[in-house]
């Protein structure tokens, strides 16, 4: 891992360095793997896009960036443990070099767990416990979808079992040009 070091400033602020730190943390830790690197730069910015016009407030939003820029933190311990970056080992392997890196740039424990706790179930659908939770899920589908070239079918499968904020539906059907069908609205 590559390792970035803050500036003494960000150092001493209480609440953790600034999300651009952590942009430039994640950055170097997956430094090398571009491809890796544009996914969680695209999660991130639907993420702040969805939180912004869901009208988080800032604390959350800012955790919600963070998280998002982080949540795929372990798939290449993943890989290398288990042969597999399946969202099941990214969940498990996850937490740990999110919270390392987290302490490192300054932030509270309660702030570091509910990341963490986000981190390790970023593709666990049932029990979503906060709007944090459900944007990171949104955006993190809007990336996927894109990537891994899914189906309209999919996508819309998707979109009814997950999708449950406004923006976040108002944005899948813009960006992949879905229509409602009959009886949706």
């Amino acid at each position: 891992m590559m390792e970035y070091e803050p500036n003494k400033i960000d150092n001493e602020k209480p609440q953790g360095a600034a999300v651009e730190d952590v942009l430039a943390a994640m950055i170097a830790f997956d430094h090398g793997d571009a491809r890796r690197i544009q996914h969680f730069l695209k999660v991130y910015a639907y993420a702040s896009l969805l939180g912004k016009r869901e009208g988080l407030p800032d604390d959350t939003q800012r955790l919600l960036e963070i998280a998002a820029i982080l949540h795929d933190i372990g798939i290449h311990a993943a890989e290398e443990k288990y042969g597999s970056s399946a969202g099941i080992y990214q969940e498990k392997e996850g937490p740990a070099p999110a919270r390392e890196l987290l302490q490192k740039l300054g932030f509270a424990p309660a702030f570091i767990d509910r990341v963490c706790f986000l981190i390790g179930h970023h593709h666990t659908y049932q029990g979503v416990d906060g709007p944090d939770y459900q944007i990171l899920l949104e955006a993190d589908f809007l990336v996927n979808a894109y990537e891994d070239q899914l189906s309209e079918k999919g996508i819309r499968a998707f979109r009814e079992k997950v999708f449950r904020t406004k923006s976040g539906r108002q944005l899948l059907d813009v960006i992949y040009g879905l229509t409602p069908e009959e009886g949706e609205a």
